[in-house]
């Protein structure tokens, strides 16, 4: 996860433990190769059947969805997300050039977990849990080993905030259905919130880390779990980290903003310089969920963001005792699980709803929507019009009548 302090000057790569597996990716010779692919393979199944994403693949795999990667900046050319990656723009204000061994470290690693398809037919390299899905990657952070980083270090909180809310929208305006942010911010930004507003209401997914602060008995005064943001936003989808035992990670932040839980230790990615990393942190956590959303949205489209989380809340594994705790949120994600619950929720037509009428972003909330008439209250008022026109002719005629006895009577 990439984090920027508040007016602290302080941005890091606060992604716990990292490994590296370059010595499984060189291999010149076929025999090895395919070593190199039962290692990174091997490595990653528990994180697939932990999300039981290979099942929901025999629905879909991500086709026609496009996930923005709001990070460090993406390499398309890596093996393992080689075709699947559209460059978007560089809102960092630094000029490090893209061809950096220092650039797009994190976002790659993020990239290749949602979308990561291996290379020499699948059969070697990652597996992200939307294989088919298509990456956008805007840059919004540069990675703490930046050249340029310095720069951005000093730059105004203002500024930065405004690279995010640009990046937000340059993804909701050129067609990303979801939107993965393994990131943080530790003050809130209305013109963040606005433009978050205006993804939801355009129905793109948005899902971000929770954070790396670890609980609050973790913390060097004992203090709670700062904020993190954009996971605390209204509407956001915070995604927390766990082991493959399926406990909560040490690291991970405990607080209310979590939504749910995804795996986030030792995950194998794919890093910039083509190598095979494991990496741990929300941000993985972050990721993994965000393909899971781009699964539930190339089969359902049109299902709006608020369903789309109903559908990974209602159906997970692990669920907490009491349905909910500020750990895992409402459990670990169970990828064909929510496939079939959005199913259903798509057959739905919901109340139209929105942030705004929740959280009151922008003043008086909008009247609440008319409810459609049945066919039943329909018959029932035509009777009742019926009714009432029998009731008025029979006292017009009544009248009428004395009327013209009252007229005899007078002559």
């Amino acid at each position: 996860m990439l984090t920027r302090g508040w007016r602290s000057g302080t941005a890091l790569l606060a992604t716990v433990g990292l490994v590296s597996l370059a010595a499984l990716a060189a291999a010149p010779a076929p025999d090895a190769a395919a070593a190199s692919a039962d290692s990174i393979q091997g490595k990653e199944q528990w994180v697939l059947s932990m999300l039981n994403a290979q099942s929901a693949w025999s629905v879909t795999r991500g086709a026609g969805v496009t996930v923005a990667v709001i990070d460090s900046g993406v390499n398309p050319h890596v093996s393992d997300l080689s075709g699947s990656v559209i460059t978007g723009p560089d809102y960092t204000g630094v000029n490090t050039r893209p061809s950096s061994r220092d650039w797009g470290v994190h976002g790659t690693w993020m990239a290749s977990l949602i979308a990561g398809h291996g290379h020499d037919g699948g059969l070697s390299g990652v597996t992200g849990t939307a294989p088919a899905a298509q990456i956008l990657s805007v840059r919004v952070i540069p990675d703490r080993a930046d050249p340029h980083y310095g720069k951005y270090e000093r730059e105004e909180e203002a500024r930065i905030q405004q690279s995010l809310a640009n990046g937000i929208k340059y993804a909701v305006t050129h067609g990303a259905k979801v939107i993965s942010m393994s990131i943080g911010y530790s003050a809130p930004s209305n013109t963040v919130r606005a433009e978050l507003q205006d993804a939801y209401d355009h129905g793109v997914v948005v899902i971000a880390s929770a954070g790396n602060s670890g609980g609050p008995g973790s913390n060097k005064h004992g203090h709670l779990v700062p904020g993190s943001f954009p996971a605390d936003y209204p509407g956001v989808i915070s995604v927390s980290a766990v082991s493959a035992s399926g406990t909560v990670a040490g690291f991970s932040s405990d607080t209310l903003s979590v939504k749910v839980a995804a795996p986030g230790v030792s995950v194998p990615a794919q890093g910039r310089d083509g190598q095979y990393w494991l990496v741990s942190g929300t941000s993985p956590a972050c990721a993994l969920v965000a393909g899971v959303a781009a699964l539930i949205k190339s089969k359902y489209p049109r299902l709006a963001p608020d369903l789309v989380a109903r559908a990974l809340t209602s159906t997970t594994t692990d669920r907490p005792a009491d349905g909910y705790d500020s750990h895992v949120g409402f459990g670990i994600v169970d990828a064909a699980a929510a496939l079939t619950k959005a199913g259903r929720l798509a057959g739905v037509r919901p109340v139209a709803t929105s942030i705004k009428a929740t959280v009151r972003y922008h003043g008086v909330l909008p009247p609440a929507p008319v409810r459609p008439r049945g066919s039943g209250l329909l018959v029932l008022f035509s009777l009742l019009a019926l009714t009432s026109l029998v009731l008025i002719a029979a006292a017009g005629t009544r009248l009428a009548v004395l009327r013209r006895a009252q007229g005899r009577a007078n002559r």
